[in-house]
């Protein structure tokens, strides 16, 4: 009877193993007493017939069922974690968090039904009765901080009151939503608004319903703006706001405007395609009711550690007045913009880069398009498109390819290389050992080879890139072979000397004769091979001599020290009259020889008259050694007093008469803590002048005048001021510099109208703290200024007279914290008349912004008004007023 009984209870244990094993339960298993009668034998044979029983049943094709929870849940509480086993709850209270898969859950107090497998989450009331710790729900990057929220730990399915979420630049709160899956929210009255207090915010859009999916769509039904809290007639019957964080191809709004001169128009309007992650495209149009349009294509491209760069091609086809009335005109004008940079990673030993500005002369005076407003004085535009090389050989070899543009907007010429070949071998030092210092005269003896190519032209606007521009080019080629050496005289003078090889080869020459057929001195060019080659030598020496003035160590200034750096130059270059010929002037017969062929060549021609030429000058530092008013044996500060004094001049030993050339002074220095450039400079001639105010063989002085004769002088005054205490402002004007202006805004700043998420003035990135507005907002009023001074003299012919004097201001400033004022505007003294002036002012409406832009007077006078949204995604709720500059096409 106790082995049955035995055998009974045995295989009752195996099969509570197995039950647990089939509900997915952890078994438990209690020891059990065998009595000390039952034998070995039979209690092995017991367990042998369990074993089996057990492995009948495992066998079973009855599947599990699944567990309740597939993660282990974390949790933690500040207070408390309380574990009620009948009601089958957690409470989790003050600071409470849990941990479940890709779930955070923080909150106040956190109820997790373990039976329901549901969490309930809410706030909690400190001491004074405040309701605080409001649940932050995260699940992988998207986050909601409601009120309150119920949520299934098994289907993932919540639901959540008061919730703010944000999606984007999209902050959207909801009194209730309904958490469909993991990618589908559905949300009641809710409100969506960019403002950064979403729970107060100055302006938002009230819907009746919201589907949102995290990270790509938001599709509201019947939507309202409201302001201040005040609703407003704007509505839609429904909207979709693509919330991808990747680029989306989609429609440019157009701004609307009118004109006198061209009747009404849409600006900046188009498409912008999102081709790929390394580039996109934007084609921007502008359309006026008196036939004249605009056209834009604008692409960005980039590729990680290799380049990045962006082009711009504009073009316009600009029509004033009607047909048949006397003012009408026609013409077309382009710009092309081109930008590139190669990352130094990619490859080390070569570079290429490009910065293109090129265009029609009068593109930036006559666009019709207003970013361009700001860039109307531009009077030069110049490119440059470059690739350099280096060969790690002994010696190292240097290649570069490159292609030069230089248009002057007021001429309308311009200069071209295309290309320019440059190629250099480093300098070789034969007589130097391979290791150790180089000294002395021999072992400082090297040599380089350099070669520079140009094909150069020189052309027209009107005939830009037409057959007549590359008929006229000039192709050049120019071999240098300098053997140069430096060594020390009497250990304080340093000592140099250079002969210099040159050899020049043309593609182009020219012949001068004089026609009897025609009666008159013909010059033609004549194509083919030619050369000439000159040679010259140079040396100088050079000292270095310090002088220190001690007031004393109690004095405010200890000491003034000034370093002049004296050096006497020689140069030698004989005379190439063998590459000189001779021609009759008038047909008389009577030949001259006054010309070479090679005159017009890229590299210039060689000269015809000897030259022996000893060069002097000197240069001069002064700085003062001040100790500060508040140190207390603190080291005294240096400060700069002059920069640079620079006297230079020269006396050819070979010329017959004016034998000084007029010196040259030049210096400057900073003043108010670097805040103030000063430059200054003059000519001096120690020669008269006749009559016709040619230079004559006299001196000065003996003709009743003084020792030297002022030609000319000029001095520059640059002083740019921040309230932060900084010497310097950010350069802000990007597009001003690329279309060939200023870094500053001296001459007004551009405005992209068809981007108005930028704001006219700096915003400091470093600064994103809230203004505080007290009572004494004087006590933090940020500015910063800018002036330009220049005075320029001139009396090479006795003019004696001012030939230039101008002031350029730029300001600007918070007038209050939301409130900012900025001004560009000059004098020309001698002109009388008021410069370029800009006047702008913006007010910060947090999520929205106001400006106002108004050049008073002038050629391209206009005024523009702006209202709109800050943020890229609600760009096009705007409202923009502002009139066309009333231009003429000439």
């Amino acid at each position: 009877m106790h082995t049955n009984l035995f055998n009974i209870v045995l295989s009752a244990i195996f099969l509570t193993i197995v039950s647990a094993k089939t509900y997915g339960q952890e078994p438990v298993i209690k020891p059990i007493s065998v009595p000390a009668s039952q034998s070995s034998d039979s209690l092995t044979v017991n367990v042998e017939i369990a074993e089996k029983i057990a492995d009948t049943i495992l066998s079973d094709t009855i599947k599990p069922a699944k567990p309740l929870l597939t993660d282990k849940i974390k949790y933690k509480a500040e207070e408390y974690a309380k574990i009620d086993q009948k009601r089958k709850m957690i409470t989790l209270y003050d600071k409470a968090e849990l941990y479940y898969q890709d779930i955070e859950l923080t909150a106040g107090i956190i109820i997790m039904d373990y039976e329901k497998n549901e969490v309930y989450a809410g706030r909690i009331k400190d001491s004074t009765g405040k309701i605080i710790q409001r649940p932050k729900f995260k699940q992988g990057t998207n986050i909601v901080e409601p009120d309150s929220i119920r949520f299934n730990l098994k289907t993932k399915k919540a639901l959540v009151w008061n919730s703010r979420t944000e999606q984007g630049e999209f902050k959207v709160k909801a009194p209730l939503t309904k958490k469909e899956n993991d990618s589908v929210y559905f949300m009641k009255n809710p409100r969506f608004t960019t403002a950064k207090d979403i729970d107060n915010p100055e302006y938002y859009f009230q819907a009746d319903k919201v589907k949102l999916v995290p990270g790509e769509k938001v599709v509201v039904g019947l939507t309202h703006m409201v302001i201040a809290d005040v609703p407003t007639p704007i509505a839609l019957p429904f909207a979709f706001f693509p919330m991808t964080t990747e680029s989306r191809s989609g429609i440019l709004i157009p701004t609307y405007g009118d004109t006198r001169q061209r009747g009404y128009s849409l600006q900046n309007g188009g498409y912008y395609f999102a081709l790929s992650d390394n580039y996109d495209l934007a084609v921007l149009g502008d359309y006026y009711t008196n036939g004249s349009y605009g056209l834009r294509f604008e692409t960005n491209y980039a590729k990680r550690y290799r380049f990045r760069g962006n082009l711009n091609i504009r073009f316009e086809n600009l029509i004033n007045s009607e047909r048949g009335f006397p003012d009408y005109a026609r013409r077309s004008i382009y710009n092309i913009q081109w930008s590139h940079n190669k990352d130094p990673k990619s490859n080390p030993n070569s570079r290429f880069s490009a910065s293109v500005n090129l265009g029609s002369s009068t593109y930036f005076q006559e666009s019709i398009n207003q970013v361009n407003i700001g860039s109307s004085l531009t009077n030069t535009m110049s490119s440059s498109i470059s690739y350099s090389t280096t060969f790690n050989s002994v010696p190292q070899v240097n290649l570069s390819l490159a292609a030069t543009h230089s248009q002057n907007t007021n001429t309308q010429v311009i200069n071209m290389t295309l290309p320019t070949l440059q190629l250099s071998v480093d300098r070789i030092f034969p007589f130097a050992p391979r290791d150790g210092i180089k000294k002395g005269f021999f072992k400082n003896i090297n040599l380089q080879y350099n070669l520079r190519g140009e094909n150069r032209i020189l052309t027209t606007d009107s005939l830009f890139f037409k057959p007549e521009m590359f008929r006229d080019a000039n192709v050049g080629f120019q071999h240098s072979i300098p053997l140069s050496t430096n060594f020390k005289i009497f250990k304080y003078f340093s000592a140099t000397t250079s002969v210099n090889y040159e050899e020049v080869w043309t593609l182009k020459t020219l012949r001068r004769f004089y026609d009897t057929e025609r009666d008159s001195l013909i010059q033609q060019d004549v194509n083919g091979f030619d050369s000439f080659r000159t040679y010259s030598f140079s040396s100088s020496l050079g000292t270095t001599v310090y002088g220190t003035f001690n007031f004393g160590e109690n004095k405010k200034i200890q000491a003034i020290r000034h370093v002049i750096r004296p050096s006497v130059s020689y140069s030698y270059t004989p005379s190439f009259e063998q590459y000189y010929d001779t021609y009759d002037p008038d047909g008389t017969g009577q030949m001259i020889r006054d010309y070479t062929r090679f005159e017009n060549g890229v590299f210039g021609s060689p000269g015809n008259t000897y030259s022996n030429n000893i060069g002097f000058s000197v240069n001069n530092t002064f700085e003062a050694k001040v100790r500060d008013k508040d140190s207390i044996g603190g080291e005294p500060r240096k400060v700069m007093l002059l920069n640079n004094l620079n006297l230079a001049t020269s006396y050819n030993i070979a010329a017959d008469s004016l034998g000084w050339s007029p010196v040259r002074i030049s210096g400057g220095t900073q003043l108010f803590k670097d805040k103030m450039n000063v430059n200054f400079a003059a000519t001096l001639d120690p020669y008269a002048i006749d009559n016709a105010g040619r230079r004559i063989n006299t001196f000065n002085i003996d003709n009743g005048g003084s020792l030297f004769r002022m030609t000319s002088a000029n001095m520059t005054l640059g002083y740019s001021f921040t309230s932060t205490g900084s010497g310097n402002k950010k350069d802000r004007n990007n597009q001003g510099v690329r279309n060939g202006g200023r870094e500053d805004d001296l001459f007004g700043t551009n405005t992209d109208f068809s981007d108005r998420r930028e704001s006219m003035f700096e915003e400091d990135e470093d600064d994103q703290t809230e203004d505080v507005v007290t009572s004494f907002f004087n006590s933090k009023l940020p500015f910063d200024l800018t002036l330009a001074y220049s005075l320029t003299y001139g009396n090479a012919r006795r003019e004696n007279k001012i030939t230039g004097n101008s002031l350029m201001i730029s300001a600007n400033a918070d007038l209050t914290p939301k409130w900012k004022f900025g001004v560009s505007t000059g004098y020309d003294f001698v002109q009388k008349g008021v410069t370029f002036t800009q006047l702008r002012f913006e007010r910060d409406l947090m999520s929205w912004r106001m400006d106002f832009n108004w050049t008073p007077f002038g050629d391209r006078a206009f005024w523009g008004f702006f209202i709109g949204v800050k943020s890229g995604v609600l760009s096009d709720i705007k409202w923009e007023k502002r009139t066309q500059p009333e231009r003429v096409i000439r």
